[in-house]
């Protein structure tokens, strides 16, 4: 399957940047056709979201879609029933690692070799933040618990055959209260892209008001990088237009990115807590445009992806 179709290379002054892949997450696999005709740029990554209450099957259709599209298929998956809360004692990391799910894990793991595509996974993401039940704090959590959780659903994977498979790890940016990042890691040889969330939410959200990509990103991108050799993404993203100019802001975004060595960014193209998407003004479509047709002029590097198990 053709992976390697669409991915954005921006342009530096400096020494040649990592390449960049450009993708997006939303609801309906339909968005990387929207996504890319209002960027004007090809998607590398199709993000979605499912939970694990009612131990739903693996979504074949839409990741065979995505990757019909010359996108990777990232799914988000989430133990816990989404809208209930982060008290659910019932996905504790703890229940994880003592078993409890086993049987949907592996059933899961089954469906996902079956299908045989690449297809990437963000377990337990954000887990430095309380926002979830597997976050640190929450229903008991420990690091440990997050390192042992994350390192059984793997081991369940593996022998399951579940090979086809890109392991992402992610965490929130930093905020106060929050967690540090090298407790809670797996360590490289369970991890293949180390990935974190941030927003900005301007006047639009009580976030702290209108914060720069470096305000936002800047000191967990260090600690990432201080972590971890694996590729570095950014998994969710997205800024509001009240406060400031939200087109600078992806301008701005960009160059950080290459700076830091981010090799995916994944935008939040949602209309929820506020309107994040790309195409909420003009401004902010044009921005985003500009930094695609640098990228044309460039060419298309590959996504950074594991080689296949056994090479």
């Amino acid at each position: 399957m053709a992976l390697l179709s669409g991915f954005l290379v921006i342009a530096s002054c400096a020494a040649p940047p990592q390449p960049l892949a450009l993708g997006v997450a939303a609801d309906d696999v339909s968005a990387i056709e929207r996504f890319s005709a209002t960027t004007g740029a090809p998607v590398g990554v199709y993000q979605w979201y499912q939970g694990w209450a009612g131990t739903p099957d693996f979504d074949v259709t839409r990741a065979a879609a995505a990757g019909a599209r010359g996108s990777l298929p990232l799914l988000t998956w989430e133990p816990w029933a989404p809208g209930a809360g982060a008290e659910q004692p019932q996905y504790a990391l703890a229940r994880i690692v003592d078993g409890a799910h086993d049987a949907y894990i592996a059933s899961f793991a089954r469906q996902v070799r079956s299908w045989g595509g690449r297809l990437g996974l963000r377990f337990l993401h954000e887990l430095n933040a309380p926002f979830y039940p597997w976050g640190s704090g929450v229903n008991g959590n420990t690091p440990g618990d997050a390192i042992a959780a994350w390192k059984h659903v793997r081991r369940i994977f593996d022998a399951e055959g579940a090979h086809n498979v890109v392991w992402v790890w992610c965490v929130n940016v930093h905020a106060a209260g929050y967690a540090d990042y090298a407790p809670l890691y797996p360590g490289d040889e369970a991890v293949d892209w180390v990935a974190v969330d941030g927003y900005n939410g301007g006047d639009a959200l009580p976030w702290g008001g209108w914060r720069s990509p470096e305000d936002v990103f800047g000191p967990s991108l260090t600690d990432l990088s201080n972590l971890s050799d694996r590729p570095l993404a950014i998994s969710e993203v997205a800024s509001a237009e009240q406060g400031g100019n939200k087109a600078t802001w992806i301008e701005d975004l960009f160059e950080l990115a290459l700076a830091r060595g981010v090799r995916v960014l994944i935008w939040f193209d949602y209309n929820k807590e506020t309107d994040w998407r790309v195409g909420s003004s003009p401004a902010s479509e044009s921005a985003m445009r500009a930094q695609a047709a640098i990228a044309g002029r460039l060419g298309p590097p590959p996504l950074p992806l594991p080689p296949p198990a056994g090479t």
